[in-house]
């Protein structure tokens, strides 16, 4: 992975983190300042919480990406330490599929006219899912790569005893 491409990847990273902090600090400024009174339309106390919970799993994840960036950078990503992170960046996206199913679940009585929202709201959340398991995938991928690089390794050793 070239220069240029780590560098783009991470400015990008750093800036939805800093996204992801705003969104979340604003919410716990919310929460503790109780400067916007809910009007009855939404239990806004709830969305905010899960918002906040929803800003860790994003948060998470861009950690974990990073630290993949720096192993994909060093060369050493195709070892076992990087299951770690991938292992991690599944549970979070599953985390978020579960925050995005209580919005949706918080949101469902408001749209009782109109159920088809809880039901676009609902594939979102499937769709969420979705990307987990496509990073499962990934890493069954990445296990074999791991697999191949040992077994490459184990074979130049053989060959560089016979030379």
């Amino acid at each position: 992975m070239g220069k240029l491409t780590v560098g783009a990847l991470r400015a990008v990273l750093v800036v939805v983190l800093a996204g992801a902090v705003f969104v979340q600090a604003g919410m716990v400024w919310a929460l503790v300042s109780g400067s916007d009174p809910e009007d009855g339309s939404l239990p806004l106390t709830p969305l905010r919480v899960i918002t906040i919970l929803g800003m860790v799993s994003v948060q998470v994840v861009l950690l974990c990406i990073w630290r993949l960036v720096t192993m994909v950078r060093r060369g050493t990503v195709f070892s076992h330490a990087a299951f770690r992170y991938v292992d991690v960046v599944i549970g979070a996206i599953v985390a978020a599929a579960l925050v995005w199913f209580a919005v949706t679940v918080l949101n469902a009585p408001g749209q009782r006219d109109d159920p088809g929202v809880t039901v676009i709201m609902g594939g979102v959340g499937l769709a969420i899912l979705g990307v987990a398991l496509l990073v499962l995938v990934l890493r069954m991928l990445l296990a074999q790569a791991v697999a191949r690089d040992v077994e490459a390794s184990q074979l130049q050793a053989e060959l560089d005893e016979v030379i």
